[in-house]
């Protein structure tokens, strides 16, 4: 007979839940069913937007809460409905969109339902990014900075979508010039994301532990990339799966398999529940 072991298990999505293909397993899909059944929640934290993350866990089975946007937009997976959520003032996200354009980096802002981009349509770098997330971007003919400010764009976070080779570079930069204010982060080797301070996915690990009345000490979190960090550190168990940045191996209590082989499946075997 399997008894639970923890009671809330917390994953990202992409590069953990998902694998390299961008599928989730039917194995991996299985195992939290019979995780579930046992009376564990399973819930899923990721820097997409809800649009773009509704779809997917919609079509997987679960229910209860989602938490999206780097854990500022928390919303039902039944209707959609938020019930937390929190962004940046327009003022703070034309600023950030400012820098990103005096770098010379591209600016992407995402509000709670879709996405702005200065990157022209029909580029094949948003064309594959758009098809990952499932969503179109909008364009506007004037600097986002501008665009932002003049129409008090209320956005959940910042990021730029930018070549692997030069992520550090930009993350060095925002870091330094807004670490104070805000969460700088990266979710991909293609992303750095600005968020508002606070918000991060420990926020959301913390608010999920309280919704659920399940103490900290009784969940776990995996995750694959430095967005990943506050979530693993605020788990009382933090788990990297075998692709994460070493940044966040480093930092996290267990690494398991890597996504390719069910990482989430090894966790919830591991981790999910013992037997008597």
């Amino acid at each position: 007979m399997k008894r639970l072991n923890c009671k809330l298990i917390v994953s990202d999505f992409d590069g953990t839940l998902a694998d390299s293909n961008n599928n989730v397993g039917e194995d991996v899909i299985r195992a939290i069913e019979e995780y579930r059944s046992l009376g564990g929640i399973f819930a899923v934290c990721t820097g997409r937007i809800l649009p773009s993350i509704l779809p997917r866990i919609r079509a997987m089975g679960l229910s209860g809460l989602v938490a999206a946007s780097q854990g500022s937009t928390i919303a039902d997976i039944a209707t959609g409905r938020i019930i937390r959520e929190a962004g940046l003032s327009c003022g703070d996200a034309a600023e950030i969109c400012a820098a990103l354009e005096e770098f010379g980096a591209s600016v992407q802002v995402y509000t709670t339902y879709g996405f702005y981009t200065d990157i022209p349509a029909g580029n094949e770098f948003l064309a594959l990014y758009e098809r990952i997330t499932g969503i179109t971007a909008a364009h506007t003919d004037k600097k986002l900075s501008e665009f932002v400010g003049d129409n008090c764009v209320k956005a959940a976070k910042v990021a730029s979508l930018c070549f692997a080779e030069d992520r550090q570079r930009l993350y060095d930069y925002l870091l330094e010039k807004f670490g104070d204010r805000f969460e700088i982060t990266c979710s991909a080797s293609v992303l750095v994301e600005v968020s508002p301070r606070g918000e991060t996915k420990g926020s959301a690990v913390k608010f999920l532990s309280e919704y659920y009345g399940i103490p900290l000490e009784e969940t776990v979190a995996v995750g694959d990339n430095l967005n990943d960090l506050a979530m693993i550190e605020a788990a009382g168990t933090g788990i990297a799966v075998g692709n994460a940045e070493e940044a966040l191996k480093s930092r996290a209590d267990f690494v398991t398999v890597t996504n390719d082989e069910g990482a989430v499946k090894n966790v919830i075997e591991q981790f999910g529940y013992s037997y008597e």
